[in-house]
Formats: structure tokens, sequence, C-alpha cells
């Protein structure tokens, strides 16, 4: 009952956002609260290095931790915060795709990052947020 979209991806001084969806396609409403588990994918759906970080608060700004219930067809929101190697190409590399497991479920879901993103093996995730409010 759910699907993962990317919303985008923006960046400065050596620090990327990508933000992601997870919409409700099921009959019924559904509650979440918490951070989703996270896994960069190569361009073949291999995983890349992933070490992810929970956090409210990141280089783009602060988000709060609470319960949301989420009706059939509405959306919650996460960003992934990612350092562009700063000058060093060493341990980074590009992600093709995103896998992700929501909180309070057991089941992958994965979605395309269009053009790739430049990630360094560490991302710091956001709690999940109402719509599309924790990617601008």
């Amino acid at each position: 009952g759910l699907s993962l979209s990317f919303l985008g991806q923006q960046g400065a001084t050596g620090h990327g956002e990508l933000g992601f969806a997870v919409r409700n396609t099921g009959a019924g409403s559904c509650s979440t609260i918490g951070y989703p588990g996270v896994q960069f994918l190569d361009g073949g759906g291999a995983p890349l290095p992933t070490t992810p970080t929970h956090t409210t608060h990141d280089f783009f700004g602060h988000t709060s931790l609470h319960i949301l219930t989420v009706a059939p067809g509405q959306s919650v929101s996460f960003r992934l915060a990612v350092t562009h190697g700063l000058g060093s190409s060493s341990g980074c590399a590009t992600a093709d795709a995103l896998q992700v497991i929501a909180p309070n479920d057991t089941a992958t879901l994965k979605t395309a990052i269009p053009d790739g993103a430049s990630e360094c093996a560490t991302a710091t995730v956001s709690p999940m947020q109402a719509g599309d409010s924790a990617y601008p």
C-alpha cells in the first residue's frame, strides 16, 4: 500500500539534499512516525555503502519528529543530506536509485534518482513530515 518517489535535489558548499515522498496507495489511512531505512543503489541495483544518521537538524534546516496519519492518496516526505566529497572522490560514488523501508513497515520500496546523486557513504536522514514539507 505504499509507493516511493523522488522529489528532487539541490546542493550548496559541498552539501547535497535529496527529497523523497512515500505515498499511501492503499484504501485506508495509516500512521507513521520516525525515520525510514535507506540504502543507496548503483545503476545495476547493487547496494552502495550507506551509513545513515537520524537527525532532526541538518545543514538544510530543522524537522520535527511526530506521529503522522496518512490518508489514502496522501504522502509524507523525508530528506537525505549528503556530503559531496569536498574536493575528494575517495569513498564517493554516484547513486542511481534509493531503496527505502518506511517506518513501522518491512517492505522495501525503490525509486530512481534521475541523473544520479553524488554520495560519499554517509547520509543524514530526516524524520517523516506531512506532504512534501521535508523537502522545500
